[in-house]
């Protein structure tokens, strides 16, 4: 018997298989363009590794998750869980097929919320401070964490395509920070003033902004969503300045977002846990070691999988099954 974990990321949808005992089996992802010209199937790749009969119960997350704030039955679950698919970056619809082909399967399945002005489990500066936090798979990923630490207090740095930064306080997510409120990812940041005034005066749209705020607007990149990461590293490797700049930049840009959600921490931070693709690199730099430079050993460092996103959403299933009434802070409804 299994649980299945999925994270609705930028580039791609990652599973997680575990078994009842909390082993992970395997992982795996699926790339957005392949999916949405059916290149691949999301539904045959898990029917590859699992018998549908085995499957306990599967964890999803979708889009913004910002049409629920409870984690609830996907059945009962209306728009799949978005007021809108606007403003969430570049759209291709591989997230799309791949949701549907989870219908089709008809097994039992559970999705997880995002973080935002509606969430009573949220710390009420920060709902009233920001209408929208953090997407779904930030969730899963806190919730990864506690179960590698043990940590009750502490921020989660999840470093890829975009940056987000969440603080867990007595065991529940207080509040986070998204990728177009402050620190810089590979491809999505912060909207400032440049970028308003280019929208105000129809030079682009705001999500045609937020698509290119992060470090490749430094280092002058452009291309398909899944190949920026990449050629941004090929850069760095290669003695870039540019990328070099881009890359110190984003480092930069996290470390004042840790600092800020340190400070409105009422508890002592008992670490800080890093995690995505960026987040747990060694090379070409090692983003730990970095990171660090600015907060001089003032937290202990744990590196996370950059799966953490479908491991953590497969360890909600799980827990769900088991009864678990409460993620996070977040409420089980089911």
């Amino acid at each position: 018997m299994v649980f299945i974990g999925m994270d609705h990321g930028t580039t791609g949808i990652s599973f997680c298989i575990m078994s009842d005992e909390g082993e992970v089996i395997d992982v795996f992802k699926i790339g957005r363009e392949e999916s949405k010209k059916g290149l691949i199937s999301a539904k045959e790749e898990i029917l590859k590794r699992v018998d549908l009969d085995s499957i306990k119960l599967m964890a999803i997350t979708y889009a913004m998750g910002d049409g629920i704030s409870k984690i609830l039955p996907t059945s009962k679950v209306k728009d799949r869980g978005i007021l809108s698919i606007n403003g969430a970056g570049k759209v291709t619809g591989g997230g799309t097929s791949v949701f549907s082909e989870l219908e089709e399967l008809n097994i039992d399945s559970i999705m997880i919320p995002g973080l935002h002005k509606n969430s009573d489990s949220l710390d009420e500066l920060f709902r009233a401070a920001y209408s929208h936090q953090a997407s779904p798979e930030k969730v899963s990923i806190s919730y990864n964490a506690v179960k590698e630490t043990g940590w009750s207090n502490f921020i989660v740095a999840d470093i890829s395509s975009n940056s987000v930064d969440i603080l867990i306080e007595d065991g529940k997510i207080k509040g986070a920070i998204d990728a177009c409120l402050g620190a810089m990812g590979v491809i999505h940041g912060p909207l400032d003033l440049e970028m308003i005034r280019n929208i105000d005066e129809n030079r682009a749209s705001a999500n045609e902004c937020f698509s290119h705020a992060g470090a490749i607007k430094i280092a002058g990149i452009d291309g398909k969503v899944a190949n920026m990461k990449d050629q941004l590293l090929e850069n760095y490797r290669n003695g870039d300045e540019k990328a070099k700049l881009a890359i110190d930049t984003l480092i930069m840009t996290v470390a004042m977002e840790i600092a800020g959600l340190d400070v409105v921490c009422k508890n002592e931070i008992e670490g800080l846990v890093l995690t995505g693709s960026i987040g747990s690199a060694t090379e070409p730099f090692n983003f730990a070691d970095e990171i660090n430079k600015y907060f001089k050993n003032k937290y202990p460092l744990k590196i996370i999988s950059k799966d953490s996103g479908a491991i953590g959403a497969a360890q909600i299933a799980m827990d769900v099954y088991n009864g678990e009434k409460e993620i996070l802070g977040i409420e089980v409804n089911i």
